[in-house]
């Protein structure tokens, strides 16, 4: 209901769009740059068709959805003069880069419905000129790309390797994004707590402690799921035929380090993208002694609040899909 509701204010920007690029565009630079336009043009559309219709083959399409993907996206956006226009602004692109960047852009977005209607009869006509040998190594390339896919059991456990990938991502990119909003806001939060807080450095040690507590769900959170996916790489990758009576030490080893490895290495990117707010080594250790006694005392507590998170989470964005059903 909701998208056909907005389908009239999208058709109308759009309109405005174009008809905004349209009279952006004149005729007499189209005449002046022609030569720069003309082989920008097919230098766009010939290496964008090339480099993305080469790309979907790799990922495992076949030769006429890649060259359906390659003339479809044969294109420069809006973004391309939005670029054109800030460089020039800034003095730093001549001034004959924007006209240029809007013509390409308005010529490429023409030519774009045609390209796709001529996707299929150009792969046919390259299929019945293509030499066998060439189609036969094409061939050969799709059929090992299935062969290599997993299937059956392994296909779960691939499912559940990028699960839980995808946990630990999105777990991390909210830490991430908390150390960065503590160290954007650091000069403002300093300014508040000069009042009672003098010292920079301790200024420094209370922000960076309180992103470090409110990333403590997350943390735990990440580090669970890395813990799990050590687990199942180490009942994969460590066979009893390998390690023989040793082979449930050295699951446990494995299961154990690779979440403590990837914890360091977090805490060390944490480290290098929050340095604005770390403090002196001493203020910084004191800052990591009291994070990891909360952590420990609070460990449930903890994963409860991260769990009612995730389910309130999964609860929004049901209902929005429900409402966007109806």
């Amino acid at each position: 209901k909701s998208e056909r509701l907005s389908e009239p204010v999208r058709d109308m920007f759009s309109a405005i769009f174009f008809v905004a690029i349209g009279l952006m565009i004149d005729p007499g630079i189209l005449l002046q740059y022609a030569w720069p336009i003309a082989v920008i043009t097919v230098a766009v559309v010939l290496g964008k068709m090339l480099s993305c219709g080469l790309g979907a083959f790799i990922a495992g399409n076949d030769g006429r959805t890649s060259l359906r993907v390659g003339m479809g996206l044969s294109q420069i956006g809006e973004f391309s003069f939005i670029i054109a226009a800030l460089g020039m602004t800034l003095q730093v692109t001549s001034d004959f880069l924007y006209p240029v960047a809007v013509a390409v852009s308005a010529i490429t977005t023409l030519l774009t419905p045609y390209l796709i209607r001529g996707a299929d009869p150009l792969s046919l006509k390259l299929a019945t000129i293509m030499p066998r040998r060439v189609a036969r190594v094409f061939g050969m390339y799709g059929e090992w790309l299935r062969s290599i896919q997993p299937q059956g059991q392994s296909a779960v456990l691939a499912g559940m390797i990028r699960r839980i990938l995808l946990q630990v991502g999105v777990n991390l990119a909210l830490v991430m994004a908390i150390f960065f909003s503590g160290g954007y806001f650091a000069e403002r939060l300093g300014g508040y707590m000069s009042e009672w807080v003098g010292d920079v450095s301790h200024q420094k040690a209370w922000i960076c402690g309180a992103a470090l507590l409110l990333s403590l769900p997350f943390l735990i959170a990440a580090y669970r799921k890395l813990k799990a996916l050590s687990m199942l790489l180490a009942e994969m990758g460590v066979k009893p035929e390998m390690a023989g009576r040793h082979t449930v030490r050295v699951r446990k080893v494995v299961a154990e380090v690779i979440p403590l490895l990837s914890l360091m290495v977090i805490f060390v990117m944490l480290a290098a993208l929050s340095a604005s707010i770390l403090p002196a080594n001493e203020l910084l250790l004191v800052v990591a002694l009291v994070a990891a006694l909360v952590a420990a005392l609070l460990w449930r507590w903890l994963i409860r609040v991260h769990t009612r998170m995730q389910i309130a989470l999964l609860e929004t964005l049901g209902n929005h899909q429900e409402n966007s059903g109806h």
